[in-house]
């Protein structure tokens, strides 16, 4: 069963580092949407049915990694970067999904709870507590389609860009031949020329 709210909140705490609005919420969404997809034990019996979507890169991601024991190295948890505070939970057994999206009047909303207290942030953090799921989240469910490669556990083969020489998993970022750096451009720039591009791929 899943631990108690405040337990996975400490539990929560303790891997990002510090208490924080997005450490609670996180947690509140992870429960509801655990919820929503029928997972009672993400770590236990159904860790091998969950798989969770994540659109942004902020303090509530970490606490729905803690929660739902998902992870990029498990290949449980996806990030695709919309910059939504939202996140999709996947039942693999089941198909079902459903996405959970953080309502923005929430922010203000949390003031009503805590009117005493002036810090715009605490006063979040104890809401986001307490406050109803229908006042914190907006959720539907959707259909997620993942491709066989993309699923957790399944380790296909690497293969090797024709064009910059290094190894990379195909369906992440493959374009035909060629990796996604080479062939939609990558994040970063070399300073000079590589040497002995590609290596041997002895990396894991």
């Amino acid at each position: 069963m899943v631990p108690d709210f405040e337990s996975l909140l400490d539990e929560s705490v303790r891997t990002h580092g510090h208490l924080c609005p997005g450490q609670a919420l996180g947690v509140r969404m992870a429960l509801y949407g655990l919820a929503g997809i029928g997972i009672d034990d993400p770590k236990g019996k159904d860790r091998k049915k969950l798989l969770v979507i994540v659109e942004v890169d902020r303090c509530a991601t970490d606490a729905l990694q803690s929660v739902t024991g998902c992870s990029l190295g498990k290949r449980s948890m996806k990030f695709v970067d919309y910059g939504k505070m939202a996140a999709t939970f996947v039942n693999l057994s089941t198909d079902k999904a459903l996405r959970v999206v953080a309502k923005e009047e929430a922010r203000d909303k949390a003031k009503e709870y805590f009117p005493q207290i002036g810090d715009k942030y605490a006063c979040q953090l104890e809401a986001y507590k307490i406050m109803p799921d229908l006042e914190l989240f907006h959720s539907e469910h959707v259909v997620v389609n993942i491709p066989q490669d993309e699923m957790p556990g399944i380790k296909a083969g690497r293969v090797r860009c024709e064009e910059c020489g290094e190894w990379f998993y195909p369906g992440q970022g493959r374009c035909g031949h060629l990796c996604r750096a080479c062939k939609k451009g990558s994040y970063y720039r070399k300073t000079s020329p590589s040497a002995g591009a590609g290596g041997s791929g002895a990396v894991s």
